[in-house]
């Protein structure tokens, strides 16, 4: 028997249905396979509420920075990409809005999914090497998988 957590949505509204029609605690609990208890406890729920759900609401702290404040990072953040998380929350800051640190700053632009990239330069093919490429390649396409394999072992 699971408690009154476990109980899945269907279950639940079978529940309520079965004392709706008339059958006894004892047996819809049998039926659901839950304990009596759970199934007061849901059964009075619905009853109070009339809803059987199980959201919990007002769990966590609100967020600082709502979406018309996300919008406003997500322009300065366009503004120039190479700033730095703590020159973005000096600028962020400097505005009307609530001041905010540099670790919320950091998680929002993460929720938005934009992160930080380096740059890496890396060099062109010059003529010659695509010549060479393009050579090799000619040279190998009517190989058969026999002459590979004993290229890569030998």
């Amino acid at each position: 028997m699971g408690k009154a957590a476990d109980i899945s949505e269907f279950d639940r509204r079978q529940i309520v249905m079965a004392r709706r029609l008339g059958t006894s605690i004892t047996e819809t609990a049998r039926l659901v396979r839950c304990s009596r208890s759970d199934f007061v406890s849901i059964h009075a729920k619905w009853i109070n509420d009339g809803d059987t759900s199980r959201r919990r609401q007002g769990i966590s702290r609100p967020r600082v920075i709502k979406e018309k404040r996300r919008r406003r990072l997500s322009r300065l953040v366009k503004q120039n990409r190479r700033q730095t998380v703590a020159q973005l929350t000096a600028q962020y800051n400097a505005g009307p809005s609530l001041s905010v640190s540099d670790h919320t700053v950091q998680r929002t632009l993460l929720d938005m999914g934009l992160c930080s990239r380096r740059l890496i330069r890396v060099p062109l093919l010059s003529k010659r090497h695509r010549q060479l490429c393009l050579e090799w390649a000619r040279e190998h396409r009517d190989w058969t998988m026999n002459e590979w394999k004993s290229c890569l072992v030998g």
